[in-house]
């Protein structure tokens, strides 16, 4: 919707569900916008259940208590309260603009919604070098992933993230009038948050699983004269389906996103603020997918998911149940 700069003709525009239920029933527009609400509470749910689902296996389930899924519960922790934090407060935001808000409010949201999501980014990095240590140095990998390093490691990812985040907070309360949607204030006001709540995690991700999948072929080929062919083929089939799907995931989500809010500043071309709300939504998606790219590939988790949701956890001691 093309909004005037006039602060005074956009606040007679009102806002969705602020008018009476009859015409909100027999207008297109309110309809469109119940329909789009009613889509973004229904992903919205989605990512708070799948990671809850991740949070529980983790901390119930003994077998579990590893280094590596330490590095997973952050991230499903950062990515449930996307869901319970920002997926809300952003709905309300998706169908109006900061001028029916408050400055700070609007700054405030935005600022928090940016530290979750890089918190989350942040946290996928962490994740990729783990697996290159348990991967590519295999001998080395306990003396090197130990339990300081994983807390060192998501101290710092959540760290950086509310560093980025209070920075965006700061840039935008020297900006006395908000003048355009909130969404533009997230990351195109620090070049810094965008190296490193995106580009540099993308840099390193990119390169240590490409990394991992050269020596995870040369690891199948060694191993060919003890194994057949078509199982060596099989494992090098699955192990670039997975690399493939964890990054295919993560660039799909984050990468229109980012380059929209990086080519914006300097093109002469105004990207409309519903494309980049659209591809803000998938970027946040991504909170919703975590759950099923790290956690559905193993089969412990998903045998952890069947007793939690059948409830079988309730019906007796099950913590140190061996998960197939």
């Amino acid at each position: 919707m093309e909004m005037s700069v006039n602060r005074t003709s956009i606040t007679n525009i009102p806002l969705c569900f602020e008018t009476d239920l009859l015409y909100a029933l027999t207008n297109t527009r309110y309809i469109l916008c119940m329909l789009l609400n009613i889509f973004l509470g229904i992903l919205s749910i989605i990512t708070v259940c799948g990671n809850l689902l991740v949070i529980i296996s983790i901390t119930y389930f003994k077998q579990l208590h590893t280094p590596t899924n330490s590095l997973v519960l952050s991230l499903a922790v950062a990515d449930l309260l996307v869901g319970v934090l920002v997926f809300p407060l952003t709905i309300k935001f998706s169908t109006s603009s900061c001028h029916y808000h408050y400055d700070l409010f609007c700054k405030v949201q935005s600022s928090f919604a940016v530290s979750l999501c890089t918190s989350s980014i942040l946290n996928l990095c962490c994740i990729s070098i783990d697996r290159y240590h348990a991967v590519c140095q295999p001998l080395t990998y306990r003396a090197k992933i130990n339990d300081h390093v994983i807390v060192t490691m998501i101290l710092v990812s959540w760290g950086v993230a509310v560093l980025i985040g209070i920075s965006l907070l700061i840039a935008g309360l020297h900006q006395k009038i908000c003048v355009k949607p909130c969404l533009t204030f997230v990351v195109v006001a620090n070049i810094m948050g965008l190296l490193f709540a995106f580009y540099l995690p993308m840099i390193v991700m990119l390169c240590i699983y490409l990394k991992i999948f050269l020596v995870a072929q040369r690891q199948a080929r060694s191993i060919q004269n003890t194994m057949s062919g078509a199982t060596v083929n099989k494992m090098e089939r699955k192990a670039t389906k997975t690399l493939a799907i964890v990054m295919g995931v993560f660039l799909m989500c984050w990468f229109p996103y980012f380059l929209c809010t990086t080519i914006r500043p300097v093109s002469n071309y105004a990207i409309p603020v519903s494309v980049i709300e659209t591809f803000s939504w998938l970027g946040r998606s991504n909170s919703m997918l975590n759950p099923f790219v790290y956690a559905f590939f193993y089969s412990w988790f998903r045998s952890a998911f069947r007793m939690i949701i059948s409830g079988k956890i309730f019906q007796g001691d099950f913590a140190n149940s061996k998960l197939h």
